[in-house]
């Protein structure tokens, strides 16, 4: 069954940059996550030139490039896109435990939002049901949280 989150419409902004880091792991997966995003994005009203794509190898490399691209002070918030699957090793745990840790430190520390688009799933079908499936959509979840979080930085700002 499908998970319902309430939804509130999105707020109608001006001039918005959006990174969207991408990990290449279960690229079968991201690339949907990634590809969903923009569509959302350009959908809102976003350009083509308003969205900027990296790729990095994994999603432990996660943190390191959305700290890179919050540096260029260039972007409104970036979006960061990963998909761990659960194998026989503690090797899951850490990964997830890593990537969750390290963004979860750039959001507390830095001016630009970092939007957690990192499935953490037992199976490829959990993955497979969360990028426009029976669970929904998490990449388009994940750019209308970006626009939402844009606002919501907009309207701090002093």
């Amino acid at each position: 069954m499908s998970q319902s989150v309430p939804t509130t419409p999105l707020p109608q902004l001006d001039e918005v940059k959006i990174a969207i880091v991408t990990a290449e792991w279960n690229g079968h997966i991201t690339r949907k996550l990634r590809d969903s995003a923009v569509k959302s994005l350009t959908d809102y009203g976003l350009s083509y030139d308003d969205i900027a794509l990296f790729d990095v190898p994994g999603a432990v490399e996660l943190t390191f490039a959305a700290s890179k691209l919050i540096e260029t002070e260039s972007f409104d918030a970036v979006i960061v896109f990963g998909c761990v699957v659960r194998g026989g090793t503690p090797h899951f745990d850490y990964v997830c435990q890593s990537v969750t840790q390290g963004i979860t430190h750039l959001n507390a520390e830095c001016d630009i939002p970092v939007i957690f688009g990192v499935l953490t799933v037992d199976t490829e079908q959990d993955a497979i049901d969360r990028v426009g499936g029976p669970m929904g959509d998490k990449g388009a979840e994940a750019a209308e949280t970006a626009i939402k979080m844009v606002a919501f930085n907009r309207m701090t700002e002093v």
